[in-house]
């Protein structure tokens, strides 16, 4: 950030050290913000759609409580 500040005291521009945090803080800010979107729309997309049974994976690692109860 001191490098920020003074390569900004030293040019003439329109920005300053200030301006140039809130931008940057704006920019990252905004993209988080198309993050949330993105992530929101995939969620109400995923909602639309009827739950499918899943079938069993004789190689997953994790197994579900559900396997456990059923008879083989």
């Amino acid at each position: 950030m001191n490098a920020l500040i003074l390569a900004a005291e030293a040019t003439d521009s329109a920005f300053t050290a200030e301006g140039w945090s809130f931008l940057i803080g704006g920019v990252i800010f905004a993209a988080f913000m198309l993050l949330l979107l993105i992530t929101v729309s995939y969620t109400n997309v995923g909602n639309r759609h009827t739950v499918k049974p899943e079938e069993v994976d004789t190689h997953r690692q994790f197994k579900t409580h559900a396997e456990h109860h059923e008879k083989h």
